[in-house]
């Protein structure tokens, strides 16, 4: 699933290439992924001529704002990413280039938004999960999902002592699952907790009410100063995630510990173990993280 860094890196890259642009059309050719409304035909109807006022990003959600107060709310969820580009639509849209929106990962199309200057926004999602509602803004901002998303892991407005209470209110909650609540932080996912917490030398299984002072410190630091760099290398790409104009982040290439199960860690030399917390996957050091 893309994370913080991957949507991120999409929001930057639709600023460039789609704000200010009027919407001419919509197509689809799985209509399962819009959620709202219910009525496709109405949706295109009501989107049309409208302009793209500004491009946001809400923890893992990418908030699309247009003229007369609408929003086009996309989560990409586990395999989707928003390309930009041009595409001929028959029964599925093809693209007649050469470059990395030729690539097969970027051949999923299942929505595309068409612009009236010819350019395209689509959506590739090989196990077709993403989400997309089209609203009025207001709507869309008093849902339960964005209202009760936590602070954001690079809001500047969360400090240490903040960021603490947060953990310390989850008490014996598992410091790993509380990375991964949007209730409680948003933006995290699986591949930056891990790496988080291998930076921060602290075991995936520590209760919060475990966690000690200089702790706090360093998970704090590392979840601020990865997650940065991280956007600085365009994301990763392990997976399906590629950025608006089809190519892949950087991120994959500088894992401490995810997805190492068995390879020996970077400090001690240990072997990176694997274990299930909450359902999820979890990479980490025996050795190095207590």
């Amino acid at each position: 699933m893309p994370e913080l860094p991957e949507v991120h890196t999409t929001v930057l890259g639709l600023r460039k290439k789609i704000k200010n642009l009027i919407v001419k059309d919509i197509w689809t050719d799985h209509k399962k992924l819009i959620k709202k409304p219910a009525d496709f035909n109405l949706f295109k109807k009501d989107i049309r001529g409208r302009k793209i006022e500004n491009i946001e990003r809400r923890g893992k959600n990418i908030i699309i704002f247009l003229s007369g107060n609408k929003v086009l709310w996309i989560h990409q969820k586990m395999t989707g990413h928003l390309l930009v580009g041009a595409w001929e639509i028959k029964s599925t849209p093809v693209f007649l280039g050469k470059g990395p929106l030729s690539e097969k990962i970027n051949g999923h199309i299942h929505f595309v938004v068409l612009f009236s200057n010819g350019k395209m926004m689509a959506l590739s999602d090989v196990r077709k999960f993403s989400k997309i509602i089209y609203s009025d803004k207001k709507e869309v901002f008093g849902s339960k999902e964005l209202k009760s998303l936590g602070p954001d892991a690079l809001d500047g407005g969360m400090n240490l002592s903040e960021f603490k209470n947060i953990i310390k209110g989850r008490k014996k909650a598992r410091i790993k699952q509380i990375l991964l609540n949007q209730e409680a932080i948003s933006g995290i996912g699986n591949i930056y907790a891990d790496e988080i917490l291998w930076k921060a030398s602290v075991s995936p299984e520590r209760p919060a009410n475990n966690i000690k002072k200089d702790e706090f410190k360093k998970i704090f630091f590392f979840m601020k100063s990865l997650l940065k760099t991280s956007i600085g290398m365009g994301g990763d790409s392990m997976s399906d995630y590629r950025n608006v104009s089809g190519g892949k982040g950087a991120y994959q290439n500088h894992h401490r510990v995810y997805k190492r199960k068995d390879k020996p860690c970077y400090r001690c030399g240990s072997k990176i173990r694997r274990i299930k917390i909450g359902g999820r996957s979890s990479h980490f050091c025996p050795q190095c993280q207590k």
